[in-house]
């Protein structure tokens, strides 16, 4: 991946001021005489913590932190102010795309506790499953994989979910954590009712919505600006044995919004599907980003003559999930899914599903990783762009950036699907598009660059044509906002924050003045200086 990263020509960042060898010297005392309980990680052996999943930065942390748990945490940020400088980021599964979990000669604290070794104890400890309760105690460095595992004995598990479960719930929860169970029950972000948190500060707070909610609602969302998240407790649910997993498609934007718009909008449980969620794909036979994308069974596969004559050069997936349960006689799930597929208005006989596992659903993406990690393709960059775009604006969006820009795909997923506003919590620091609908899409380019040269467009090419498309809704006046957003300028995070700027830098000042934490955010810049509000 190195070398890859030294073949695409990423500058390296120049030292800052005051980082010197003496200092580096000060702060590696500074560190020994804090007496962790945890490790220390200097030169090569923390360089992993210097690169992400993106594949697009490349940094020099100073040290790698492995804590044992929040007071670790908190001696080390009370140690970082006492440089001018010296910045710290949690780093959870090394999944940002564009740096955000980087400290170029600062201080990186590794919260995934997937190593027993490297924080003392038993990795159970990182998930306490309260069942009468229905919610558990999660450390904040623990990986969703690990939740699932650790709830299903129970017959239990999280009600909201990310695509992707080797994320740490800390990192989803600071950013909002979306999949396809989201518009029933809301962002992870809004399953979740009580944190620990450490802030910018170095003091290890409890928070809820009403214990110290600032603190609670300001991380939550808060893209690490406030406070390292150390424990979580989540919602649960009874959890189901097994899943029907159904894809059908579309030849027109406006019939796969109108379906999947109605399905979100029947939020009550047992009146829709358990999940919805939907993509794009091209109108060709490319096996990446065609028609070989949507069949679930190598032995259905996907039949071309099926499609419209009339249809365009892309084509739209929508995905959906029932839950297997124990039905009143004589209903089978055959009916039932029978009876929620016969309000829609799908392509005739375009119709793929497959029964498996609840928990092999979930863990789907990870069948994907090790077919991607053998050719390649995972440990190549990724510069993927993800958007909230404003009901109102995606028939305009579908017209100028999928059947225009992106009409030849992207090398990967293109998720299109909606999203219920009321389900999120407008105390958090979320960034949703402005307006008054209540139903918002998120539209996810998961881009995927080719290992091999003169494979596919460039990375740079892949960058150009997201700033080509961000440039293009400007332009027309399409309604959106990035979800994992990066900037470069203050002047951008402020026009994203939009109202909501005054609040954020608020709870800059208030929970971490020195802007110590989560500097590759480029939000605030580490200065002598405290921020104001």
């Amino acid at each position: 991946m190195i070398a890859y990263l030294e073949r695409v020509s990423i500058p390296e960042p120049e030292q800052p001021t005051g980082s010197g060898n003496d200092e580096v010297l000060t702060l590696r005392n500074g560190l020994e005489d804090l007496q962790l309980q945890g490790g220390v990680e200097f030169g090569s052996t923390a360089a992993y913590a210097g690169k992400d999943f993106g594949g697009m930065q490349l940094t020099k942390p100073l040290a790698v932190i492995k804590p044992t748990g929040s007071e670790d945490i908190a001696k080390v940020i009370k140690l970082a102010s006492r440089f001018p400088n010296l910045t710290v980021a949690a780093r959870g599964n090394g999944h940002s795309v564009n740096g955000q979990a980087m400290a170029h000669h600062g201080l990186i604290i590794d919260m995934k506790k997937s190593s027993v070794d490297n924080y003392g104890g038993n990795s159970q400890d990182e998930v306490d499953v309260h069942p009468q309760s229905g919610c558990a105690d999660v450390a904040g460095g623990a990986l969703w994989a690990d939740v699932l595992k650790r709830c299903v004995p129970y017959g239990l598990a999280p009600r909201s979910w990310t695509d992707y479960l080797d994320l740490t719930v800390g990192g989803t929860l600071s950013q909002a954590g979306v999949s396809g169970q989201s518009f029933r029950y809301g962002p992870q972000s809004s399953n979740v009712t009580e944190l620990e948190v450490v802030t910018g500060t170095g003091e290890i707070v409890t928070c809820s919505g009403s214990e110290n909610p600032e603190v609670f609602f300001g991380v939550l969302g808060g893209l690490g600006q406030f406070g390292v998240i150390t424990r979580a407790r989540i919602l649960l649910q009874p959890c189901p044995k097994m899943v029907r997993w159904i894809r059908v498609v579309y030849s027109e934007f406006s019939e796969f919004a109108r379906d999947a718009e109605f399905l979100v909008s029947l939020e009550k449980e047992g009146d829709s599907f358990d999940y919805v969620e939907g993509f794009m794909f091209v109108n060709s036979d490319d096996p990446v980003n065609g028609w070989p994308s949507v069949q679930l069974d190598p032995n259905h596969p996907f039949e071309p003559t099926r499609i419209p004559k009339c249809a365009g050069p892309v084509l739209y997936c929508l995905e959906v999930v029932l839950h297997h349960r124990d039905y009143v006689f004589p209903t089978t799930v055959d009916t039932v899914v029978d009876k929620l597929l016969g309000q829609l208005e799908y392509c005739e006989d375009l119709k793929f599903q497959l029964d498996l596992s609840y928990v092999d659903f979930l863990s789907r993406v990870k069948v994907a990783e090790k077919e991607a990690k053998a050719s390649g393709i995972w440990d190549a960059p990724h510069p993927w762009l993800n958007m909230f775009v404003a009901k109102s604006d995606m028939p305009e969006f579908d017209r100028l950036i999928f059947n225009d820009i992106l009409r030849h795909g992207v090398g990967g997923p293109i998720l299109v699907y909606p999203l219920n506003r009321s389900k999120w919590n407008s105390r958090t620091s979320v960034v949703l598009p402005d307006g008054g609908d209540d139903v918002f899409y998120l539209v996810a380019l998961l881009r995927c660059t080719s290992p091999f040269p003169n494979s596919g467009l460039s990375v740079e090419e892949m960058i150009a044509q997201n700033r080509e498309i961000l440039q293009c809704c400007r332009r027309n006046g399409i309604n959106y906002k990035l979800y994992l957003p990066s900037y470069n300028s203050r002047q951008e995070w402020e026009q994203h924050f939009g109202n909501q700027w005054s609040r954020f830098k608020e709870r800059k000042a208030s929970f971490d003045p020195m802007a110590i934490l989560s500097p590759g955010q480029k939000i605030f810049t580490r200065n002598q200086q405290e921020i104001q509000p």
